[in-house]
């Protein structure tokens, strides 16, 4: 395994460890007594902005997979969350992640990513498939090029605003 895999399979244990061990992490971005004391937390330290998104991720597996992106016929089409799809908003279509969810797309070739919002369902495949919107695929270097390999991170699991 090259070391960059190994650096974001690392992160991911670290994020799924964090988030085991500290669910009940409180809305005022404070570290509750007890929770964290394997990491040398002390009980009420404020959290840095990547500790709290490490405590709101997701417990949905990273996957390694391919990405490609959206056609031209599909611009102002509604998805299946109701919204329409827009080439330039950070979206992105997968078979079986919750609507939602936001996603981190790393192109480990190099090391680009891009953070999604999976608003639509794509065909189920055998393997791990993601479709980004155009914008999404012209920041991890997939314009142009119709699929990579992508390392798919699940981070988040949000609501989404109801379609206007």
């Amino acid at each position: 395994m090259n070391q960059k895999r190994l650096g974001i399979i690392g992160v991911t244990v670290c994020a799924a460890l964090l988030v085991t061990t500290a669910v009940d992490a409180d809305q005022t971005g404070t570290a509750p007594e007890g929770v964290l004391k394997e990491l040398a937390v002390p009980a009420g330290a404020a959290l840095s902005p990547l500790e709290k998104l490490v405590l709101k991720s997701s417990p949905l597996e990273t996957k390694e997979g391919y990405a490609s992106y959206y056609a031209s016929r599909f611009i102002g089409r509604k998805t299946t969350s109701g919204h329409r799809y827009h080439p330039e908003k950070m979206t992105a279509a997968h078979h079986s992640l919750p609507l939602g969810t936001v996603v981190r797309v790393v192109n480990p070739a190099t090391s680009q990513e891009v953070h999604v919002t999976i608003n639509d369902r794509c065909a189920p495949k055998r393997f791990p498939f993601i479709d980004l919107s155009r914008a999404a695929a012209r920041k991890i270097g997939l314009w142009g090029k119709g699929r990579i390999k992508v390392v798919i991170i699940p981070l988040l699991e949000d609501t989404l605003e109801e379609p206007a």
